[in-house]
Formats: structure tokens, C-alpha cells, sequence
């Protein structure tokens, strides 16, 4: 593909909120034409011209059928109609629209879908031991695999393996562009969801510190954290890798948490910025007693995020993928 603008496909899964807010720091940066397919809603923010189609959900529906195709991949139950409806779409998308290729963000099936469509394929991949049958086959069947982290810091043995097909962009946050400004309160922000931290233990946390603490929960703040995250003392938060980024960008003394996810993702996130002095990574939320000490390391810590190389990483993660599909990598 010579002389036009690539028009591609981006696949966003549908758990969290990380891969969606991947896609929208990503999407200023790419020269392509995008057509979005996710169980999602759309977005506000995308491009002109992008498209966004809702897909069906393949999650409901009782108890499912052979799933797993003997442990060859991770989810492709028989006659859910769900399920085909969703690829159906994807394949008529990609005929349709004349896609050159397609960023999948995250899903072995997909991946494989797109590869066996004849499109150029970018994967998008988290940390964690990645090494079941499905993982491999996805990192085999694509063109690129973009790990949003930085080598180095975090470099798993399977992704080495795949030698110059990896990209590591470095954390790829919506803030990548912000500066940092104002000076530090002596406030402790617990930037969390999807945690199982009540209100009580953040109460208690709150009288053993004698510190102010904020939950940021819904309203403005949420939406935009970035104020919060440059002005507090300390920011307690999970292992996401969407949160560390955001950290990264904001220069925050941090307290990580992580918390039990699939493949260990968080577990081995924590452990990477554990070895790298980026934050006081705890394996499980503090008691009221330890919570004093943990703060004070944590406020007068002088973390060197730019290791986990914020800046530049939303066009590094564009220009891999651009690249990809002008048959450049």
C-alpha cells in the first residue's frame, strides 16, 4: 500500500476502561483511517472521520460450550450466536471498508481473525506470564506486538523471544503531553476501580496518617485527574497499566497495590517497579499500623519516572502501527 492513507480496523476490548482510554491517547497521533469495533459504547473524542461499531457481547448466555477449543484458544464457544454474529461483522467490516490492516487491543481470537482475512495485524499485549498456547499463537499470527511499557524496566522472556516484532513504546498515558505544575499538598489520593477497598479501610487509613485522603470515584475529577495527581502528596493506586503510566506522566509519589488479575499482569507490574524504585509497591492492602511509615517513604521518595518513558509514547505506539500497515516492519 503506496501513496493514501491506511484505513484499518482497532478492535477494543470491552473490560476496563485501559483499552479504550489506550486507543483515544493514540488516536491524535495516527495518520490512518480508523473503523472501531467494540462491545463498548463509542467514545466522545474520536477523530473525525473514525467510525465506531458496536459489536455484539459473547459473554452471556449461560454456561458455554467448549470455549477454550481444548486449551488452543481462549474463548470461541460453540453456537453462540454472539460470538459469530461479532466476527461476522468484523469480516464484512474489513471487505467492506478495504481495510490494509487491523490493531487488536486485546484478543488471541481477533488476532487470528484479522490474519486469517489477510490483514497486516498489530497486537497490543500486557504484562503478566503470557506463555499459554493461545498467547503464543496470537504473537505468532501478528506483524507487530506493542508492549506499552519500557524494556528494560519490565522485558518478559516470551516477548524477547520475538526479538525485533516488539515495540516497547513506553506507558502510554492520555497525559503524556501535560506538565506537571503546582506545588504538593499533603493529601493522599487513592487513584483505584476495580478494587475491592471499602470505605472503612480508607477511613482508617485516613486516621493513622492524619493526613487528608480522596477517593477519586465519579464527577469531574475522574474524568480528568490530572490536577490531583500533580498536587497530591502521595497517590495510592493499582497496578493497571493505564494507572502507571498516568503516575509516570504526573511524577507522583506512588504507593502501588496490585491487585489479582489474569496472568498476573498487575503481580508482575508491581514487581518490575518494586526492582526499579518507581514506587512503595505493597502485595496487599496495609494495615491502619503500617500505613504511617508506608506514606512517609512514599512522599519523600524522588522516583525517576521518566525510566517508564512516558513522553513520546502515544506517537511511538502510532508510528509502530502505521508503519505495520505501509508493510514497513
Amino acid at each position: 500500500m503506496t501513496g493514501r492513507t491506511p484505513r484499518l480496523g482497532w478492535y477494543v476490548h470491552h473490560h476496563g476502561r485501559g483499552h479504550l482510554t489506550r486507543l483515544l491517547a493514540i488516536a491524535p497521533h495516527l495518520d490512518a483511517e480508523v473503523d472501531a469495533v467494540s462491545s463498548l459504547a463509542a467514545p466522545a473524542g474520536l477523530p473525525s472521520g473514525w467510525t465506531w461499531t458496536v459489536l455484539d457481547r459473547d459473554d452471556d448466555g449461560g454456561a458455554p460450550i467448549d470455549p477454550t477449543v481444548d486449551g488452543m484458544l481462549h474463548w470461541a464457544p460453540i453456537g453462540h450466536v454472539g460470538h459469530r454474529t461479532r466476527l461476522s461483522v468484523i469480516a464484512a467490516a474489513a471487505a467492506e471498508r478495504h481495510w490494509d490492516g487491523m490493531v487488536v487491543d486485546t484478543s488471541v481470537e481477533v488476532t487470528l481473525l484479522a490474519r486469517l482475512l489477510g490483514l497486516r495485524t498489530v497486537v497490543v499485549t500486557q504484562p503478566g506470564h503470557r506463555i499459554d498456547r493461545p498467547h503464543l499463537l496470537g504473537f505468532a499470527a501478528a506483524d507487530t506486538v506493542i508492549a506499552p511499557w519500557a524494556r528494560g524496566i519490565l522485558s518478559p522472556p516470551h516477548l524477547e523471544a520475538l526479538g525485533d516484532k516488539v515495540v516497547h513504546t513506553g506507558g502510554i498515558s492520555r497525559f503524556a503531553a501535560r506538565v506537571a505544575n503546582g506545588p504538593r499538598s499533603d493529601e493522599v489520593v487513592l487513584l483505584a476501580s476495580g478494587g475491592t477497598v471499602g470505605p472503612a479501610a480508607i477511613r482508617d487509613a485516613e486516621k493513622a496518617t492524619g493526613r487528608p485522603w480522596r477517593a477519586l470515584g465519579g464527577g469531574a475529577s475522574a474524568d480528568d485527574p490530572w490536577p490531583v495527581l500533580t498536587t497530591a502528596g502521595v497517590v495510592v493506586s493499582w497496578a493497571g497499566q493505564n494507572a502507571v503510566a498516568d503516575l509516570a506522566a504526573a511524577r507522583a509519589s506512588a504507593i502501588v497495590i496490585p491487585q489479582d488479575r489474569p496472568f498476573d499482569e498487575q503481580r508482575e507490574t508491581g514487581r518490575a517497579l518494586r526492582r526499579a524504585n518507581l514506587a512503595q509497591v505493597e502485595d496487599s492492602w496495609p494495615t491502619a499500623a503500617q500505613w504511617p511509615d508506608l506514606i512517609e517513604r512514599a512522599a519523600t521518595a524522588r522516583p525517576e519516572w521518566e525510566r517508564w518513558e512516558v513522553a513520546g509514547a502515544p506517537q511511538r505506539a502510532a508510528a509502530a502501527i502505521t508503519d505495520t500497515m505501509r508493510g514497513r516492519r
